[in-house]
């Protein structure tokens, strides 16, 4: 009998110990406390504007838009595209997806320039359960066309992209499990079933895995570096990227938050949108609780083992809860969520 009850205690304490890592690897008993809340100069009114990225060369936003919180309740059939133009005050943002008929849910975004008078435009779409990537040319920096769709089983879980050229890309899965089970094995155990893929413009291909949440996703050109966002394990991974499209793993540098969307300012610096309690966004995106903390790191990459690391901004959910994005142009930053109903933009002091 003592045999079996000592058993059993072991087990309780290994489940008690195991549960404890789990809560303190995804920020559980960290302090939210504010964090330059002074840095806020404009709240904008967007739903859901989970993804924002910034032409440098064009001084304006893109912006990825959808009521997921509604979509909790009753099925939202339209989410859309905005346009920022960064050369006039205000930051109102306008809607350029309006002539795209099919139903668009978006999710990550990703622009490249192809010339000067047009870009192009990548983004994930989420229909019901099919996965998609909507291309789209964007002409005169504010005029979106539709180009094409394009769908493939590698679209497993797609959650942000990343353009290289006209018709080459990568993009990210988050999961790698369909069932009930292996989603919460990812989810709150930690299972590495994220992945990285890569299309040349023919094909689709595995370049990267044993990701924990894969998420964001982006590249430094000069250096032909690519980072990507391991959610669950609070990393950012930095691989090198091959002529052939191949990522040459690096280094994986712990960053103590919930690593989400990564932009990129005109220094290569990187810019994250964080959830430093990845229990406490889990409850608020379920709608279970009104908030959730938010945070933005900023980080100095330069070689292996050669970086910084500064949380510039942190907040506990009253002014802006489930932050994704944190992306900067010039004496700004651009912060988009994933629930909330507007987005705020911050001072940036820039040295």
């Amino acid at each position: 009998m003592k045999k079996k009850l000592a058993i059993v205690g072991f087990i309780l304490l290994l489940f008690v110990v195991y549960v404890a890592k789990t809560l303190h690897e995804t920020g559980f008993f960290r302090t939210i406390e504010q964090n330059q809340p002074d840095k806020i100069i404009a709240n904008i009114p967007l739903v859901g504007a989970e993804d924002i990225t910034a032409s440098l060369d064009g001084e304006f936003l893109i912006i990825s838009s959808f009521d997921r919180a509604k979509n909790r309740t009753e099925v939202v059939e339209r989410g859309d595209i905005y346009f920022v133009d960064l050369k006039t005050e205000g930051f109102k943002p306008k809607l350029i997806s309006g002539n795209f008929k099919k139903t668009l849910r978006p999710h990550g975004i990703s622009l490249i320039r192809l010339d000067s008078n047009l870009h192009r435009l990548f983004v994930i779409n989420h229909v019901d359960d099919v996965n998609s990537i909507e291309v789209f040319n964007l002409y005169n920096r504010d005029s979106l066309v539709h180009e094409k769709t394009l769908i493939d089983e590698a679209m497993f879980s797609p959650n942000d992209i990343l353009a290289v050229g006209a018709n080459e890309f990568y993009f990210t899965n988050d999961k790698g499990y369909s069932t009930q089970w292996g989603k919460i094995r990812e989810n709150y155990l930690g299972k590495k079933g994220g992945s990285v893929m890569y299309f040349d413009g023919t094909t689709y291909r595995k370049v990267a895995k044993g990701f924990a949440y894969a998420n964001g996703i982006n590249y430094d050109s000069t250096r032909n570096l690519v980072y990507v966002a391991a959610t669950r394990d609070f990393l950012i991974k930095v691989f090198q990227k091959e002529n052939n499209g191949n990522l040459t793993y690096i280094e994986s540098i712990p960053c103590g938050t919930g690593v989400d969307n990564i932009e990129l300012d005109e220094n290569a610096d990187l810019w994250i949108g964080c959830h430093p309690s990845l229990l406490a966004y889990q409850s608020y995106s379920q709608g279970k609780k009104d908030k959730a903390p938010s945070e933005i790191l900023k980080i100095n990459y330069k070689n292996k083992g050669d970086y910084t690391i500064n949380s510039v901004f942190v907040d506990d959910g009253t002014n802006i809860s489930g932050m994704a994005t944190a992306s900067v142009f010039k004496h700004f930053i651009f912060t988009g969520n994933v629930m909330d109903d507007h987005f705020l933009v911050l001072k940036h002091e820039t040295n």
